[in-house]
């Protein structure tokens, strides 16, 4: 397990990079409301790995999240998907660029409960008019466990099997990366580790990249890689993490602003 010292920033340095920041800030409000929710962050998420962001309330995490989903507006730096400059974008170009290389799952699940699994999880392509690559969605609905329930309305599902079928939403698209925004809170143990397996499957088997913005120590132990953040900055990283290693990295923070 490595680590990193405190205070600094992670920017590794590979060519196969899903997304990027670099000296990424963002402000809100102007004089003495002004709140700087991130601060000159740089950070590089690589393909084909899982990575959790963590960090206290008001840490920035989600704000970094929807800033390189291009969800949110910058107020300064730069933010890339693969090797696109999203700042650049006018809006119908950051649509389609959201709708055609990135995926999405949040804690609620969005589902549409007029259409079964199956339409949910195609209408993203329905709606841009692209038709899904069979093989493809097919080993999705395999990777999730959905083949069963492919004809159910979201009523007739548990709430584990909703996030699924919001799993294999993101995923059938086959998206340069999944920004994934507290996926497991709205379900118990049993479902989120269900959830979170199949994310982390989606990885290892499919080659997929997600970026996963939590608060539980357990969600964070199932990726590669876990970024802490603090005060709008990166502060820490931490790789192969478990969920003990985790939870020690978030009390030193804890006790460092109480004595700060």
């Amino acid at each position: 397990m490595t680590t990193m010292p405190l205070g600094v920033k992670t920017t590794a340095h590979s060519a196969a990079a899903a997304a990027r920041a670099t000296d990424l800030s963002k402000v809100y409000g102007e004089g003495e409301t002004q709140v700087i929710a991130l601060d000159s962050v740089s950070v590089e998420f690589r393909q084909a790995e899982f990575t959790a962001i963590m960090g206290p309330s008001g840490s920035g995490k989600s704000t970094l999240m929807h800033c390189m989903a291009g969800l949110d507006t910058i107020s300064s730096g730069s933010a890339r998907i693969g090797d696109v400059e999203l700042t650049t974008l006018k809006d119908k170009k950051l649509t389609q660029l959201r709708r055609d290389k990135i995926g999405f799952i949040f804690q609620a699940f969005n589902l549409l409960p007029t259409l079964n699994a199956l339409e949910n999880i195609t209408l993203p392509m329905d709606i841009a008019g692209r038709k899904a690559d069979q093989a493809w969605l097919d080993q999705v609905v395999a990777t999730v466990g959905l083949a069963g329930r492919l004809k159910h309305r979201p009523n007739q599902l548990s709430g584990g099997q909703q996030q699924r079928v919001a799993v294999a939403r993101a995923l059938a698209g086959q998206p340069e990366i999944i920004f994934a925004d507290e996926p497991t809170g709205n379900l118990d143990s049993r479902s989120g580790a269900e959830v979170l397996g199949f994310l982390r499957n989606s990885v290892r088997e499919m080659g997929q990249t997600i970026v996963m913005v939590t608060h539980d120590p357990v969600a964070a132990s199932y990726s590669d890689r876990v970024v802490f953040l603090a005060d709008g900055r990166i502060v820490d990283e931490l790789r192969n993490p478990t969920a003990d290693g985790v939870l020690d990295r978030m009390k030193r923070f804890d006790a460092k602003g109480r004595t700060s």
